[in-house]
């Protein structure tokens, strides 16, 4: 974690709001992951309320959510839910809540594509190509095994996504109540992850692209092999510093408001280019993927945690696809695995992208891009 951030408001307790600037509000629900909780937030939108994000569906955060509502200050029409991305815990309820009050989901084109065509998952096997795609990783077949029995499984945690949606763009500015929210995409986390930042209030409600004691998973998809969604990150990170003013209150899908968004964007950046540094030294030999994993994450990776896997797998393959893109690294296929290494001629990541830190380059340690990012949000 960067150390000049400031967390200047405690957390809410169970079923409790607390206020971060006039007319928004923060509250908290719970999930039963190693991170056990999901950030929602209250905006008060005429004489009624907007949602940002949701929770996962499970029965004890829909009774929370009938807690909170029905009483002040959710005693109010909800005018509108807004998912800042696709991932369950964010997007999980949406559609039970939308339902239940008659009102529209607000959320950007590619994420509500990307769940319709998870949710499909649920009734089918697990294709031939998500299989070949984790041998290819180096996975055992035990661990192919349990991905397969699991395949679809995250379904089960979404409500039926309503068949319509208002889809939200970047630059596209947003009335809620008093305020104009400003619409901020960025990619990497998930494909067209939706930031909400308020100029007159000062306040950017950030999904999981910035969080305060984390860094998001980046992961790479059996369905898109070749993906370079860490070069997207980049590109992301800089035009979210570049697009929001320092000054802000950033309130982030996990974890506490904090204050030092650009401090905190240049800790990211700069941890991820030390974790390219150890992978490209790593590439002097031929690798697979999950030999790649000490490189980049701090806790030992275990076949026999298929959530974990699973997760490592996705984020060291953008990294590798990352270098690849860069010319720092060729994939050669042999007997059904993927091997990675240095091309003979080999310089050193471009990075002409690379944003102007603000701190001094100690300030960054291995806390973020050593570790494995956690569950499935």
């Amino acid at each position: 974690m960067s150390t000049s951030l400031v967390f200047p408001l405690r957390p809410p307790a169970r079923a409790e709001f607390v206020e971060i600037a006039p007319g928004v509000r923060w509250a908290r629900l719970p999930m039963p992951y190693r991170l056990d909780h999901i950030n929602v937030w209250i905006i008060e939108d005429g004489s009624g309320w907007a949602l940002v994000d949701t929770g996962l569906r499970t029965q004890e955060t829909m009774d929370i959510w009938a807690e909170m509502i029905a009483r002040p200050p959710l005693s109010g029409p909800l005018t509108r839910v807004l998912a800042t991305h696709s991932h369950a815990d964010h997007l999980g309820l949406a559609g039970w809540l939308t339902r239940k009050h008659g009102v529209e989901l607000w959320i950007s084109r590619r994420e509500y594509l990307m769940c319709r065509t998870l949710l499909s998952d649920r009734s089918n096997q697990a294709p031939a190509h998500a299989l070949q795609f984790y041998r290819q990783a180096g996975w055992g077949e035990e661990a192919v095994e349990r991905y397969r029995i699991r395949f679809g499984d995250v379904g089960a945690q979404f409500s039926p996504l309503p068949d319509s949606f208002r889809s939200m763009q970047d630059g596209m500015r947003l009335q809620i109540g008093r305020n104009e929210w400003e619409v901020v995409i960025g990619s990497g986390h998930s494909p067209e992850g939706a930031s909400l930042y308020c100029p007159a209030l000062k306040v950017l409600i950030s999904g999981d692209h910035i969080l305060p004691h984390i860094s998001s998973n980046v992961p790479v998809y059996h369905s898109e092999p070749e993906a370079n969604p860490l070069a997207e990150w980049f590109s992301s990170m800089e035009h979210m510093k570049r697009r929001i003013p320092d000054d802000v209150l950033v309130a982030p899908g996990h974890h506490d408001v904090f204050r030092g968004l650009h401090a905190r964007i240049d800790h990211l950046v700069r941890g991820q280019w030390q974790a390219l540094d150890r992978l490209r030294m790593l590439l002097a030999q031929p690798r697979r993927v999950v030999d790649v994993f000490g490189a980049l994450f701090r806790s030992l990776v275990s076949e026999a945690d298929p959530d974990q896997l699973w997760m490592a797998t996705g984020e060291a393959l953008a990294n590798l696809n990352y270098l690849i893109g860069a010319g720092e690294a060729v994939k050669v296929l042999r007997d059904g695995i993927a091997w990675y290494q240095r091309p003979r001629r080999s310089g050193h990541v471009q990075r002409a992208d690379r944003l102007t830190d603000v701190g001094s380059s100690t300030e960054c340690g291995l806390s973020d891009h050593n570790r494995i990012s956690v569950a499935l949000d």
